[in-house]
């Protein structure tokens, strides 16, 4: 069952002798009451992004400072004119499809950063690359299960806030990491209110996320790449 508003702003008030240190089931830093709805509250992005560094081509910008009075080209994704050269020549050098830029989930090598700071002025995404990004709130959850999901808005512009791992856990203390995709090269701002969190009650015997060791991300800041995944050895039964 899904908490509305004035539910999640009780629940923010009310310390729960249950919780570490009598701490309320919801918390939400900063926070301001402006930005609660009718069902969910309103998450901003942190002015910091991360990449791959494997995924971007060699002399591309992984993104554009954005002016608002200037005309943009395919030219300004590039360093230098020899590298748009090169693109134009042999722009399979450049396709995120290209195998040269696969990552690998198991290899630590492959989740090398990138950090890139958002201007106030914002910056320009590329549709050809996924960004690491990060929200403004931290938040912790006792009780309940949290998740997020864009705004409509930011969905209407086709701006992706969360890949696949939109659902959070109980006991999950942190920022969250956002996976963020573009469909047509897009401007971004810090602070910019980019999705929205959302509470529901759950059954059955708690396994809190701050007390699981094999948990990878409690008490992340900041944009955090991807955890190693280990490679389980499954034996198969024969009949």
């Amino acid at each position: 069952m899904q908490l509305t508003g004035p539910e999640i702003l009780r629940r923010m008030n009310t310390p729960n002798p249950n919780n570490p240190d009598n701490r309320p089931d919801i918390m939400i830093s900063p926070f301001n009451e402006q930005c609660m709805g009718s069902n969910s509250y309103d998450l901003h992005l942190g002015d910091m992004l991360k990449i791959y560094k494997h995924t971007l081509p060699a002399g591309m910008l992984p993104a554009i400072k954005y002016d608002p009075n200037k005309k943009y080209s395919m030219r300004d994704w590039f360093t230098d004119d020899s590298h748009f050269v090169v693109y134009r020549n042999s722009p399979e050098n450049f396709d995120p499809r290209n195998p040269s830029f696969l990552i690998d989930p198991c290899a630590e090598q492959s989740h090398q950063t990138i950090d890139i700071t958002i201007p106030e002025s914002g910056l320009i995404l590329s549709p050809s690359i996924g960004y690491l990004g990060h929200t403004v709130e931290y938040t912790e959850t006792y009780n309940l299960f949290p998740y997020i999901d864009g705004k409509s808005s930011v969905g209407r512009n086709f701006i992706l806030n969360h890949h696949t791992a939109g659902r959070g856990d109980d006991g999950f203390c942190g920022q969250w990491t956002l996976e963020i995709k573009v469909l047509y090269p897009t401007v971004v701002y810090p602070n910019m209110r980019i999705g929205q969190i959302y509470y529901e009650e759950f059954i059955g015997k708690r396994k809190p996320y701050n007390k699981n060791k094999a948990s990878h991300y409690n008490g992340q800041m900041g944009p955090t790449p991807a955890a190693k995944i280990p490679i389980d050895k499954i034996k198969q039964r024969q009949k």
